[in-house]
């Protein structure tokens, strides 16, 4: 398992009337955390679509909200990668509060997809050897 922590706050634009983070917010907080996770592996997304042609589309997204969020609050967003990706790859999120309370968990599954052939296709070796460097740690 690999694990990976980034912080943000909610922009004022991200909130509803009520001052809490609008819902569909977190998919996108979600976003950011995944797209730091595979930074940290040492592979920016860029890198992966532009030099490999690989592109990594949603395939599955579920959402479980607990607690409100709001404007400003700093949040934690923790990352779990627990299984070795293979056409597949699945992202485990937990979205804290300042207070360490849990307000959303969720699961994002992204395919490996060849954007020559616009098919599946397996997870390119490199990325399985830097997810495999990296098993077993917390990436800072």
């Amino acid at each position: 398992m690999i694990v990976h922590e980034i912080q943000l706050r909610p922009r004022y634009a991200e909130t509803d009337q009520m001052g809490y983070v609008y819902y569909s917010r977190y998919a996108e907080y979600f976003e950011v955390a995944r797209t730091e996770f595979v930074r940290r592996l040492g592979i920016p997304y860029a890198v992966l679509e532009k030099e490999y042609g690989i592109w990594l589309p949603v395939y599955y997204l579920k959402i479980r909200y607990l607690h409100p969020a709001f404007y400003d609050e700093v949040l934690t967003i923790r990352t779990y990668l627990k299984e070795i990706p293979k056409v597949r790859i699945t992202f485990e999120h937990e979205i804290f509060n300042a207070d360490r309370r849990k307000v959303v968990e969720g699961e994002v599954q992204l395919v490996f997809w060849n954007a020559r052939t616009k098919r599946p296709c397996k997870a390119p070796d490199f990325f399985l050897k830097a997810v495999e460097k990296h098993w077993n740690a917390q990436l800072d």
